[in-house]
């Protein structure tokens, strides 16, 4: 994506099922959780590069003995910074006593981080300054053992305030109105209204607060918890949290929005992000490794015993294209051939760009992430050759030789024409300085191209267009072609999200600003923009619960074409000498090569959620008010 975009957060959660000198046995070392959950954060890092956070407990701990550790980092390699923390910790006391790690229960005692149960995570902010205290896991302490909550996540909610007051209304105090604080605190009164419960029986059975404080771990029944809690949740989430006594869960929106992949044996229970992430660090094959279903958690008591509850209703499954597709790890088989899928769902629409001149048409990709979606496109290509070969030998039966030959060398023109400055920082805040510093973020391979050729170019997605018309059009342009064809593999982005990934502000894409200038040039701009704004404003004021997405009216009048070629006008400035045309993937493209993944409320406006439309609503009223607040 050429456009910088902050997204998606990742978790990693290791519950280890058997003592930790089973693993220093089988394994080597007693420190083999740990380094698991650094190759399961790092192998994440694409998902959060914020801030990362690490959690354990320990089992087993006598009273009075540290039992739950935390370290988090917002510095600029959070995820190097703390496992240094963690392993600076360890050779601290393996210096005093260098033979601690052949004894695996006195490093536990002796060293914090070192437990069975762990949680990490990565964050990209989505919201807000980018500080230590943003930083996952969050950690609700208590004396009770099983009243202390550890919490980390992938999501967003978009009923923060609704969640916030009716904390309140049970009369707690939360001391920050944030979806990560509310959601903590929502789980933890629940938490502590069991563990009471519990206890009082326990207590009307003749045992005391000593005897009782494993029987509670036994009876404690997290899926009804999570039940109660996550009722009113209205958002995309994967949920993971730890309990003080060694129990752990993790829990789906009942739309499945947010992906959640988990693997369990007689050893381990493992939970991450992303599959490919499970399946390379623990060496399993891909079809033991199962997706967590809408609406469940994997739930693992300290025993080791794992099961699958059903949370919440599972409702029409919405996972997040945009996270699957421009996100995910590559590396897994099923994305790496739905991205070539949408590259090849690109090629006619290529085709009719170059006026089918193959021969004087060069393709290329930018950026790297794009580079699975031009293999597509190509074998499309590819693919067009032959069929046209075989077309023009069913029709003559035979074809002249020097015919023949020029089909048969007929392939496509590939070239690795941009080039990314890994090294170049847009450090210069002045508008002047930046836009020249933009500019020259990408190099470019002269001498590939002729004045005569096409220039296709195939990038992931195409956002804000700002790094498109300031740096890479301007780019491609000193290469003198006749005509750039820019193709995005996704569709066009009209709709901002409110679930995860910073596409807040209506006002940023340039499919909304290309829509609002057709209305311009059609005299009706003034008219839909006030229109619009008052059904949204009324919608406020009634408080609808669940309101129609209005904003829709802004694209309804014109095509995807009629957009697109506003979008090549609006980025074409007077300075490109080459033709420019935009073409974007079609939804029922994106549909096609990702089947399981039918979440298109970024191209579509169709929110899973009630408050995904409360949320576009609540934008175009920012917009038209020129407010910078977030829309939820």
């Amino acid at each position: 994506m050429s456009d910088a975009i902050k997204h998606e957060c990742g978790i990693a959660l290791i519950q280890l099922k058997k003592p930790l000198s089973f693993y220093k046995e089988k394994y080597g070392s007693a420190l083999y959780g740990i380094n698991k959950m650094y190759l399961l954060m790092e192998k994440q890092h694409n998902r959060g590069q914020d801030g990362a956070g690490f959690a354990s407990i320990k089992y087993d701990m006598s009273p009075g003995q540290r039992y739950i550790s935390r370290v988090r980092s917002a510095e600029q390699q959070p995820i190097q910074d703390i496992f240094k923390t963690i392993n600076d910790r360890v050779q601290k006391q393996i210096d005093l006593d260098p033979d601690l790690l052949l004894h695996p229960e006195r490093l536990k005692q002796a060293v914090p981080y070192v437990g069975e149960l762990m949680l990490g995570h990565v964050r990209y902010g989505t919201f807000g300054k980018n500080n230590i205290e943003s930083v996952h896991p969050f950690l609700r302490q208590n004396n009770w053992m099983h009243r202390n909550l550890i919490v980390a996540g992938n999501f967003n909610l978009t009923n923060v305030n609704e969640l916030f007051e009716n904390l309140v209304d049970l009369g707690q105090h939360p001391k920050e109105k944030a979806d990560t604080v509310t959601v903590m605190e929502k789980i933890g009164h629940f938490l502590d209204d069991a563990v009471a419960k519990i206890y009082k029986n326990l207590k009307r059975e003749g045992f005391t607060k000593a005897e009782a404080s494993p029987l509670i771990a036994e009876r404690l029944n997290i899926s009804k918890i999570l039940r109660k809690a996550s009722k009113n949740w209205d958002g995309g989430y994967a949920m993971a949290g730890l309990l003080g006594h060694g129990d752990s869960f993790v829990i789906r929106d009942p739309n499945g929005i947010r992906p959640a992949y988990y693997y369990s044996d007689e050893e381990i229970l493992v939970v991450a992000s992303e599959r490919p992430v499970i399946q390379t660090v623990f060496n399993v094959p891909f079809e033991t490794i199962q997706e967590l279903e809408p609406g469940q958690a994997v739930i693992t008591k300290k025993s080791g015993e794992t099961n699958i509850s059903s949370i919440l209703e599972a409702k029409e499954k919405k996972a997040c294209s945009f996270e699957r597709i421009y996100f995910s790890r590559g590396s897994d088989a099923a994305i790496y051939q739905e991205r070539k899928d949408l590259g090849c769902a690109l090629f006619p629409m290529v085709h009719k760009a170059i006026g089918g001149d193959l021969e004087n048409t060069v393709f290329s990709f930018i950026p790297n992430t794009a580079e699975t979606s031009f293999y597509g496109m190509i074998g499309a290509v590819q693919d067009h050759v032959r069929e046209q070969l075989k077309r023009e030998l069913d029709k003559k039966g035979t074809l002249d030789k020097a015919v023949l030959i020029k089909m048969l060398n007929q392939k496509p023109r590939i070239e690795k024409i941009a080039i990314k400055d890994a090294k170049l920082r847009t450090f210069i805040t002045e508008d002047s300085g930046r836009d020249d510093l933009v500019a020259h973020v990408y190099d470019i391979t002269y001498g590939v191209v002729k004045n005569t050729d096409n220039l296709v170019i195939i990038d992931d997605s195409i956002v804000r267009g700002t790094t498109l018309q300031k740096s890479i059009l301007r780019m491609l342009d000193r290469l003198g072609p006749k005509k750039i064809v820019v193709v995005s593999s996704a569709p066009q982005i009209r709709y901002p999200d409110c679930y995860g990934i910073d596409m807040a502000r209506l006002e940023e894409f340039i499919a909304f600003r290309a829509a609002l200038a057709l209305h311009n040039d059609d005299g009706t701009h003034n008219t839909v923009i006030q229109s619009i704004y008052e059904k949204c404003i009324k919608s406020k004021e009634d408080k609808v619960i669940a309101p129609p997405n209005y904003v829709k009216a802004i694209y309804d009048p014109y095509t995807d074409e009629q957009i697109s070629e506003k979008i090549s006008q609006i980025l074409k400035n007077d300075s490109i000498k080459a033709d420019v045309e935009v073409i974007f993937q079609k939804v029922s493209g994106l549909h096609k090569a990702c089947p399981d993944n039918l979440g298109d409320w970024y191209f579509t406006g169709d929110y899973p959620t009630p408050g995904g439309c409360r949320v576009v609503n609540q934008a175009f009223i920012n917009y038209v008010d020129k407010n910078k607040n977030r829309a939820y």
